[in-house]
């Protein structure tokens, strides 16, 4: 237990000294959090609250926070609760029926549209289009707590040179847009559930597959080139009854942002 602790302890300090400067301002968490909100949904209101074929959750805010159902399964980590929370510190008053971070209400993806234009979901996509920037620093926090994990994860070769590629990544522009909206796409790749065949496509997986490349947007380049890797793979070990390749032409699209101004 000792050694855990020291370990962690380490690990956070690690975590700290590489990306101690992401604290965004108003203008940037407006900015990045309407990049973000474009890619997942085309900016749209009504894109705030969806529900995608074939999946057992709700998608809903600029990052599609995943929210289950009350006892359902799930291979993905849910981080709609976790929204909400952070509405709560940022002073906003939730609805009565999202107090207290409830279950998804909604039996399934048909329950969830017949009252697409319900008095409960109006004021859920009221909610989620009045607090973007909320949304882009929960999006931060989410990459804030990812390193450390990633880190523990991977073998203790590995962690220096992991930590210098999301280092470099961090300091070149739009490299914290990038890991922040990657870490909310797919992940930070260390759950055992989150793979097909042994194989993730998170944060992690990227990092391990990414070139030695120098400071700069070269970096961001190898990091956009690794998660197309990644994802790739990720269709191809994917059950054929998912049909996730229809996914990927989007998921590609996403990653050419991470290389625009």
């Amino acid at each position: 237990m000792v050694k855990h602790a020291l370990l962690c302890a380490a690990l956070l300090a690690a975590s700290s000294r590489a990306h101690a400067g992401i604290r965004l301002g108003d203008a940037e968490a407006e900015a990045i959090g309407m990049k973000i909100w474009k890619n997942e949904s085309g900016g749209t209101i009504d894109g705030l609250t969806h529900w995608n074929k074939g999946e057992n959750f709700a998608s809903l805010g600029i990052g599609h926070f995943i929210w289950y159902k009350a006892n359902e399964p799930g291979r993905f980590t849910e981080s709609f609760p976790g929204l909400l929370d952070a509405l709560v510190r940022s002073g906003r008053t939730l609805p009565a029926w999202l107090q207290g971070k409830p279950p998804c209400p909604w039996n399934d993806r048909d329950d969830f549209f017949s009252k697409f234009r319900s008095p409960r979901m109006n004021e859920l996509r009221r909610l989620l289009a009045d607090s973007i920037g909320v949304q882009a620093r929960y999006a931060a926090d989410r990459l804030e707590a990812a390193l450390p994990k990633i880190l523990e994860a991977a073998p203790s070769s590995e962690r220096p040179k992991l930590q210098a590629r999301f280092e470099r990544v961090a300091a070149a522009p739009n490299g914290v847009y990038a890991l922040m909206d990657y870490v909310n796409f797919k992940g930070e790749g260390v759950s055992l559930a989150e793979r097909y065949n042994g194989q993730g496509w998170g944060l992690l997986q990227v990092l391990e597959g990414m070139a030695d490349a120098s400071p700069g947007q070269a970096s961001v380049e190898a990091f956009a080139e690794s998660a197309d890797a990644a994802l790739t793979r990720r269709v191809a070990n994917s059950p054929p009854e998912n049909d996730e390749a229809r996914w990927l032409p989007g998921w590609r699209k996403r990653l050419r942002t991470y290389l625009e101004p």
